[in-house]
């Protein structure tokens, strides 16, 4: 019975484990067509949605306003970049003051 449980145990523990991301984060990416300004909106962005991704509030909404941003980023707009990236930024940041509110009323 107890080699059964160690045995239940030590698989239980080996998928789990493979269940974890391994993956490396992706390399950061340079963009040599935006302004100074779009680099800056773009970066405060990125950090602002990996610090929500880091306590699991990401929005839908929020990823997807960064994703158009470096879309943009690629082809060199920088209105777009600069206005997606604030959009990313403010609905990152309000995902995390929304974290505060209590889960009942």
């Amino acid at each position: 019975m107890q080699k059964w449980l160690v045995a239940l145990a030590g698989t239980l523990a080996f998928s789990l484990s493979a269940c974890q991301s391994t993956a490396a984060p992706p390399p950061a990416v340079n963009y040599p067509k935006i302004s100074s300004q779009a680099r800056q909106a773009l970066s405060q962005a990125e950090a602002d949605v990996n610090a929500a991704k880091a306590k699991h509030t990401l929005w839908t909404t929020t990823a997807a306003a960064l994703q158009k941003a470096k879309r943009a980023a690629a082809k060199g707009e920088n209105g777009l970049v600069i206005k997606e990236s604030d959009l990313a930024s403010q609905t990152a940041k309000l995902s995390l003051q929304q974290r505060r509110y209590p889960l009942i009323h």
